[in-house]
């Protein structure tokens, strides 16, 4: 055990509930922020919405969890995880960050260590939140309390690379800051720590692992487009490419959720300040904003050779990944969105979303299966195990007729044992 430091986790979302469970389990005394009453009220029941913590976890768990501010004051050790999204304009929107910064700010006493572990572009730690630290508490950052910057990189609904086990890159002002930053971490993380030179440089990382990612995503949806043109199956491509060891496996899809849809922007925000536009990135980022419309057009198209004009559609899925509850961002929106412009009644069903979030974020009413009226074709957005193991008998179901349409965004249906009446389209 490192020197005994009493963590502060100001955000308990899909980032910052694991870490605080972790430090817990670990033997730190840990305080649980969020400005939520309703989040913490759950958390206290012992329930996560976000489904990334087991229920036996998190009873166990000695978290003291908080929705005043004043209770930071506990804490020496804070690690921010609120979430940083993009505005209607693709900007980097900072105000939680901010806001939790002057909360933290408020309780900081000298000796006091602040880390960063939310997505920004890289300068943003340093040019943004210190300000607001050293207003709030009337303090000097690099003298009185020090600022660190460690990206997270929680992948939702994954079981197996979990904050423990997932390399941690950490940064700080000094030396002696970065010593205790990395001692800490290091007291809960079991797959090592990465000291980064600076600040800049963490932040930097953070933000092209998710670009790198976004591109590669972009480029296979493009060859999804230059493939459908040539009559040829674009999973069949890739698999027969997957064949040579050094290519990469990457497949195309809908680009959501709040990391890899949203970093490349700041990535982006932060270069145009230095007077560089970005091409390549800016390239990959409107090909996949593109493709929740593009898919919606395919399905109308099929439809319309099939004889049907507007007509019923069924769209299973709605989070922006298979298996977690996570709406934000969500890409299904735009095939809703798009199928509806052209006057088409859409249904959605899915097992894992919030049917009040759902309602609330975008105004999308969701129901179950069993309630909704047979379909002209039926869409698998998300591929949601439930959805899978239910397979093609259930599909048939959806439809009005045995020899329907169903459109699978991820490929991921048996086409083996497809009916044989049944038209498929695969992304």
């Amino acid at each position: 055990m490192p020197t005994i430091r009493n963590i502060g986790v100001i955000g308990l979302g899909y980032v910052g509930l694991p870490v605080a469970v972790a430090f817990s389990r670990a033997g730190f005394r840990v305080i649980g922020f969020d400005i939520s009453v309703e989040r913490i009220a759950e958390l206290r029941r012992g329930q996560d919405r976000t489904r990334e913590i087991e229920t036996a976890d998190l009873h166990a768990a000695q978290i003291e969890y908080t929705d005043q501010p004043a209770d930071l004051v506990a804490a020496d050790f804070f690690i921010v995880t609120v979430p940083t999204p993009i505005d209607g304009a693709n900007k980097p929107d900072l105000r939680a960050l901010l806001s939790a910064s002057s909360s933290v700010g408020g309780a900081l006493k000298k000796g006091d260590i602040v880390v960063y572990e939310s997505t920004v572009y890289p300068g943003a730690t340093e040019e943004e939140c210190i300000p607001v630290l050293e207003r709030a508490s009337g303090l000097k950052a690099g003298v009185d309390f020090h600022v660190g910057y460690s990206p997270e990189r929680i992948n939702p609904g994954d079981k197996e690379h979990r904050f423990e086990t997932i390399q941690k890159v950490v940064s700080a002002q000094n030396a002696e800051s970065l010593r205790i930053v990395a001692e800490v971490y290091g007291a809960v993380v079991t797959a090592g720590i990465y000291r980064a030179p600076s600040i800049k440089v963490a932040e930097a990382a953070k933000v092209i692992e998710n670009t790198q990612r976004d591109l590669n995503i972009a480029f296979m949806n493009e060859l999804s487009q230059i493939f459908h043109a040539l009559d040829l199956d674009t999973g069949d491509v890739l698999a027969a490419a997957r064949t040579k060891w050094n290519f990469l496996p990457f497949q195309p899809g809908l680009v959501g959720g709040h990391c890899i849809g949203v970093d490349p922007y700041y990535l982006t925000y932060r270069a145009e300040m230095a007077k560089y536009h970005p091409q390549v990135i800016l390239a990959g980022r409107r090909i996949n904003d593109d493709m929740g419309a593009r898919i919606a057009r395919e399905c109308v198209r099929r439809l319309l050779k099939r004889g049907s004009r507007g007509g019923v559609v069924t769209v299973l899925g709605v989070t922006f990944k298979e298996n977690v509850p996570d709406l934000r961002n969500s890409k299904v929106v735009d095939i809703v969105r798009e199928l509806e412009s052209f006057g088409i009644k859409v249904q959605i069903s899915d097992p894992w979303a919030d049917r009040a979030e759902a309602l609330r974020e975008y105004g999308i009413e969701l129901s179950d299966h069993k309630e909704q009226q047979p379909a002209d074709a039926v869409v698998l957005a998300v591929a949601h195990d439930t959805f899978i193991d239910l397979g093609w008998p259930f599909l048939q179901t959806l439809l009005k007729e045995r020899h329907g349409l169903v459109l699978d965004v991820k490929s991921r249906l048996d086409r083996a044992s497809k009916p044989v009446e049944i038209e498929l389209w695969r992304l």
